[in-house]
This record gives C-alpha cells, sequence and structure tokens, in this order.
C-alpha cells in the first residue's frame, strides 16, 4: 500500500516543490486512502455519465504563527459534477458563529471555566450518504485489468456537496447520545447540565470546543469523542480558525487576536512595511467614492496610511447621518459588552434614508434591539448569567429616538418609516430590552459611525476591553 502512494504522489506533484514530496507521504495521506477503501465498493457501471470525478488536493497546514507544520494529501470528490435531484438534496450546514464563541469565551474567563480543544480528524468521512453516488477511480490507483469500473460510495467523502451537512448530521445524532442538547438559539453549540456542573461544546466544522466547570467531565467527553470518531487532542484552546487565545487565569483575562491574519492581509497587499496609524480614518475627513484610487499611482499612495498594522492586537447603538456623500444613506452601528468585554458590533449603512438625526438613529437603535434580544435568548440557554432575566439596557444618545422607541410621538415624524423598524417598540414592551439615553461622549458605539480624534478613538475602544495584548504576564 505505502509503496504504491509513493508512486502515485510522485506522479501528482509534479508541480509541487521536488524537496517537499516525501513530506506529503505521511500518516494523513495512507489515512485518506485506507478510509477510501473502507468507503467505496468498485463495480461496473452501465451508466458512466452519472459518475462523478475526483482529484487529489495538496495542503500546507499552518500554526496559530503561520508556520508550515503538516503537508497533508486528500482525495476530493468533483462535486461539481453531481446532479441536484439525483446526487443530492439539502446541501446547508450551520457553522458556529464567531460572537457565541466570544460570548463562551468571556464567561470561562469570568467563572475560570476549562477551555479544551480537539480536531476531528477527516471530519467529512463520517457522514453517512442517503442517495446512490458512483465516483471514478482515484488518479494513480485505477484498477489495470478494469479501468471502466467506477466506484460506489458507501459513506460520505471530500468534496461532494452534501458532505458538510451529512456530517453535521452525523454529529449531532452522537453528541445526544451522550446527554448532550442543542442549543435553540445556536445549532453549532451543545449543552449539558448536572447539578451544578455545566458542560458546553462548540462545534465548527471540524474543531470542537469544550468548556466547562468539572475536568472529570470534560474527560468523559473527550472519551465519548474518540470512541466515535478518529479525533487529535490539542489540549488547552490557544488557536481557533484564526484566533490567536490568550489567557492569564490569575487576573480572569482572555484576550483575542488575529494579528497573524492582519499581518498576512497586509503582506498580501504590500503594505507591511507601511507607517503605522493610531486611528482607522482622519477626525473630521469627508469621503465619496469619487476619492477611490482609478490608478496604480493613487494605489501605492494608499500604502501611506494603514491603520490596522498598528492595532493587531488589541451595548449601545449609534448612528452618524448621510456620512456617504453619494447616496445620503446614514451609518448604523451598535456594540454589546458581557463582563467589560465586546461580544457583539455591528457596523453598516442604513437601506434607507432618513431625513432626520431622530429618524436614523431609530433604525439603528431597532437593529440593535432585534441583536439584543437573540443573545438574552442564547444567553439564556447557557443557564449561567443569572442576571440575564432582567432586561438588556440599550444606550442610545438621542432623546427623540428614546422617546419614539418606548411609544409612538409625533406621528407625522415617523409615519414613513418602515413597519420593520417599529419592532423595538415591541422588544421594549415584552421587556427584553430597556432604551436608556446617554450622552455622546460617552456612547461607546461611535468609533462605529465616523472617524473620531485619536484620544477619544482610544478611550471608547478600552471601554469595549479592546487594548493591547500584554503576553508577558
Amino acid at each position: 500500500m505505502k509503496s504504491k502512494i509513493v508512486t502515485a504522489a510522485r506522479i501528482l506533484l509534479v508541480t509541487v516543490d521536488l524537496d517537499a514530496v516525501e513530506r506529503y507521504i505521511t500518516y494523513d495521506l495512507l489515512i485518506v486512502m485506507m478510509d477510501f477503501n473502507e468507503h467505496s465498493i468498485v463495480l461496473n457501471f452501465r451508466f458512466p455519465q452519472r459518475a462523478v470525478g475526483c482529484k487529489w488536493v495538496f495542503k500546507k497546514k499552518t500554526d496559530m504563527d503561520g508556520n508550515v507544520h503538516t503537508f497533508k494529501a486528500r482525495l476530493v470528490a468533483k462535486g461539481f459534477m453531481q446532479t441536484q435531484g439525483i446526487d443530492y438534496d439539502e446541501t446547508f450546514s450551520p457553522v458556529a458563529m464567531l460572537k457565541s464563541i466570544r460570548i463562551l469565551m468571556d464567561i470561562s474567563a469570568y467563572f475560570n471555566y476549562e477551555i479544551w480543544q480537539m480536531d476531528v480528524k477527516t471530519a467529512f468521512l463520517n457522514g453517512k450518504l442517503i442517495e446512490d453516488i458512483y465516483m471514478g477511480q482515484p488518479e494513480g490507483f485505477e484498477d489495470p485489468k478494469n479501468p471502466n469500473k467506477v466506484c460506489k460510495l458507501l459513506k460520505s467523502i471530500y468534496g461532494l456537496k452534501q458532505a458538510s451537512r451529512s456530517w453535521n448530521l452525523h454529529f449531532d445524532e452522537r453528541i445526544k447520545e451522550f446527554g448532550f442538547a442543542k442549543s435553540e438559539f445556536e445549532p453549532c453549540v451543545y449543552t449539558k447540565f448536572s447539578g451544578s456542573i455545566v458542560t458546553f461544546l462548540v462545534l465548527y466544522v471540524d474543531d470542537i470546543l469544550l468548556v466547562g466547570n468539572n475536568v472529570p467531565t470534560l474527560q468523559s467527553v473527550k472519551s465519548w469523542l474518540s470512541k466515535c470518531f478518529q479525533m487529535k487532542d490539542l489540549g488547552e484552546a490557544a488557536y481557533i480558525h484564526g484566533i490567536k487565545i490568550y489567557r492569564n487565569r490569575s487576573r480572569r483575562l482572555i484576550g483575542l487576536t488575529q494579528s497573524t491574519y492582519i499581518d498576512k492581509i497586509l503582506k498580501k497587499l504590500r503594505m507591511d512595511e507601511s507607517k503605522k496609524g493610531f486611528i482607522p480614518m482622519q477626525h473630521g475627513i469627508v469621503l465619496s467614492k469619487t476619492q477611490c484610487p482609478v490608478s496604480n499611482q493613487d494605489r501605492d499612495k494608499m500604502k501611506l496610511v494603514p491603520y490596522e498594522s498598528g492595532r493587531t492586537s488589541l451595548g449601545g447603538c449609534q448612528e452618524h447621518s448621510q456620512t456617504d456623500r453619494d447616496d445620503f444613506r446614514s451609518q448604523s452601528g451598535y456594540v454589546f459588552t458581557l463582563n467589560g468585554g465586546a461580544i457583539s458590533w455591528k457596523s453598516l449603512k442604513q437601506d434607507t434614508i432618513a431625513d432626520s438625526t431622530t429618524e436614523a438613529e431609530y433604525i439603528a437603535a431597532s437593529d440593535a434591539a432585534k441583536e439584543a434580544v437573540w443573545l438574552r435568548n442564547f444567553l439564556s440557554d447557557l443557564r449561567v448569567i443569572a442576571s440575564i432575566s432582567r432586561p438588556i439596557d440599550i444606550f442610545c444618545d438621542n432623546s427623540g429616538a428614546v422617546a419614539q422607541a418606548k411609544e409612538p410621538r409625533e406621528h407625522h415624524k415617523l409615519r414613513h418609516v418602515l413597519r420593520k423598524y417599529h419592532l423595538i417598540r415591541e422588544i421594549i414592551g415584552k421587556g427584553d430590552v430597556r432604551i436608556c439615553k446617554i450622552p455622546t461622549e460617552n456612547n461607546v458605539a461611535d468609533p462605529l459611525t465616523k472617524p473620531l480624534a485619536r484620544v477619544k478613538h482610544e478611550a471608547h475602544a478600552n471601554s469595549i476591553g479592546m487594548q493591547y495584548l500584554d503576553t508577558s504576564s
């Protein structure tokens, strides 16, 4: 088997650095071929037009600092050759939201919970197939006596349209057997409660985070997962999908940073040697699409003032009226904090033109209120934040918008506003949210809607837990 793999890989890796060829001939490649043999049977097929092709995909996996640590080779089906209604039907598969992970990190820091990480090896090979799918023989492994034979897949394989969905459904089925319950408000977060013992599980494609306050219970979850799937134990969580995790348990602090990702983007745009800045935009600047770069010389000038190269380690709502001089639409922004750290935020241009500051602030508050409802429901589902039973406070710096959100006033001013924005009144009426007036200078969502002076910008950023990380302590 191994000599056959080496021969095939040398044929297929002619376009790859020859010095790296032998490094691709690893356990990962061998295990993929062994799994493939268990996932299929070879048979004669009368309708070759239905057979899906396949190919080899080679990838370098990097660690949290961008260093290559694994060379992987994987057999992948050509899913674009599948026919909907015949080879597959549903393809949707949920993925854990990053804000859900931030919430659990925040809770873990506050209560000093354990955060462990595991990786599912060849996760998509675990899914069960409902449809009959036929695939051509892998390149380099054809049967010379029967080259026209094809493989009938018994289980899912990477590249199929339904691969992600079938894996997610299979994982959901197995983890529920161990007593976990899926969160109604986040389908990739599972909870398990036993007296005072709390255990959370987060599934992000093939990465698993285990969060809890009882080590033996977490160990039992690890053992169960290892019985169900081929797992890799990564110990305490330090890096998940481009986000590096710093933890200081003595101070009950957790820091999240994407410095490696930012450095990678800056290098890609040839801005890694640019002058560092302290604020994202110059205070008081007025921008228009007519100022966009149109030539290579203009683009080169953009390299002089990048903001993110100097900020790699780093609920309220706010609106800035008619920030876009081209279409006169306002900018909305909100940020929610838990235990002093930002867990959910948004900055976007409003869909409609607002003819007053009150109207624009009202629309921004409505968007923030909908997010607050989800946060309240999700945190209630986790059953560890007792204060979530009280309404979530939303701070707005416009008195007119605050008054209109509580009850209809001056009907002629907001009679043209779309009905969906009036949902905030119902949310407040149900007791999910309480809207309060706050001075503009204290509104921490201000940086999400307009450029501020450096001192004010950094003060607001610090108020929501964004600061330089000191990893030495």
